[in-house]
């Protein structure tokens, strides 16, 4: 695919969590080549971080994974963008979760970084509204990989079995395995997931107990029956079986954030191909920087002109329709979720 007649470059870069290494690498990329718009990242700690990156040399960021409420603020992140929905439309989904199943409260387990804050305030701020109890909200120190209190004693003397454990994949597995030597799952509990895991991870003496747990998770408009673009997921899949076919895992097992992130960069391609084809533009280069190669002082020139072509992107993506707002960071349509019940799979 070609802008202004040249190929579109890329470059990937792998995030750990860690905000000075993904800002370090960022600026390494930027430094060096004439990046006009950045993927990612992938964790709501490193999007806070990236984001304000972006708007000071101006170009668009968006993000296929990062959910923190706190990011939806157009004043404080102009030039951040999501095809992910935020945790508000998860909080959402957890009441009518509730509802349905006549659950009155819970305890939240939450990471303490952006992402388990956000989620956490969001999750006890809708319960409110919907005259639901949140008991207590208990933290995961990322840093020491440890609950801050007795999680025995906190989970076994409140008012309610049904725990809402927000945290990513990582940190779900270790806090899982603590509650296992507890004894705090099943059948006694009835934990819900925000990250999906494979229960195949644990000691299978442990199986008998992995019962009660749900996951709740944003899903592709192909789960619910709604329309996506199919031509351009098969598109994708069969480039991705030429050129890389170890890591195709079969087109039922794709990761929908896989799907957000294709969405993704097909909003910037789309962008960047209607910005250079604007007449304004089509006789001088539509691309350029002013500043030195030290990623502080660069900024590309026609900033607005691009974010107000991506503010204005509206498409069917392989995940469902597109749309974005001036108004909010948000994707604003194509917001899709589905619980699940998780248990390991038989041999």
């Amino acid at each position: 695919m070609t802008i202004a007649g040249k190929f579109i470059g890329w470059q990937a870069e792998q995030t750990t969590g860690n905000i000075i290494d993904v800002l370090s690498d960022t600026c390494r990329a930027v430094s060096g080549s004439n990046i006009v718009g950045i993927i990612g990242p992938a964790l709501s700690r490193e999007a806070s971080i990236i984001a304000p990156f972006g708007e000071k040399i101006g170009i668009p960021v968006i993000s296929y994974s990062a959910t923190d409420p706190g990011l939806s603020n157009r004043n404080t992140y102009p030039t951040f963008y999501r095809t992910v929905s935020s945790d508000n439309a998860a909080a959402l989904a957890l009441v009518k979760l509730f509802i349905r199943f006549n659950w009155t409260s819970c305890t939240i387990i939450y990471q303490d970084d952006a992402f388990g804050y956000g989620g956490a305030k969001v999750i006890s701020d809708a319960f409110n509204r919907s005259g639901l109890i949140v008991r207590q909200m208990v933290a995961f120190d990322i840093a020491t990989f440890s609950i801050r209190g007795d999680l025995k004693s906190l989970l076994t003397n409140a008012a309610t079995r049904i725990v809402v454990l927000w945290a990513e994949r990582i940190y779900t597995s270790l806090i899982l395995q603590k509650a296992l030597d507890l004894n705090l799952i099943g059948p006694y509990f009835t934990w819900i997931l925000s990250a999906s895991i494979s229960l195949n991870s644990f000691n299978q003496t442990f199986h008998q107990n992995l019962i009660g747990m749900l996951l709740i998770e944003p899903a592709t408009g192909s789960v619910v029956n709604q329309s996506i673009n199919a031509t351009l997921l098969n598109a994708a899949y069969s480039i991705w079986q030429q050129y890389d076919p170890e890591s195709f895992p079969g087109s039922m097992n794709v990761d929908y954030y896989a799907l957000f992130a294709f969405d993704a960069t097909w909003a910037l391609v789309q962008a960047l191909q209607q910005l250079c084809a604007s007449k304004k533009y089509i006789s001088s280069s539509c691309l350029p920087f002013v500043g030195s190669s030290f990623c502080y002082d660069r900024r590309f020139i026609h900033s607005q002109s691009l974010l107000d072509v991506v503010s204005r992107t509206e498409f069917l993506g392989v995940s469902g329709p597109i749309k974005f707002s001036v108004n909010v960071t948000d994707r604003i349509t194509g917001l899709y979720y589905t619980a699940k019940n998780v248990q390991p799979s038989s041999n």
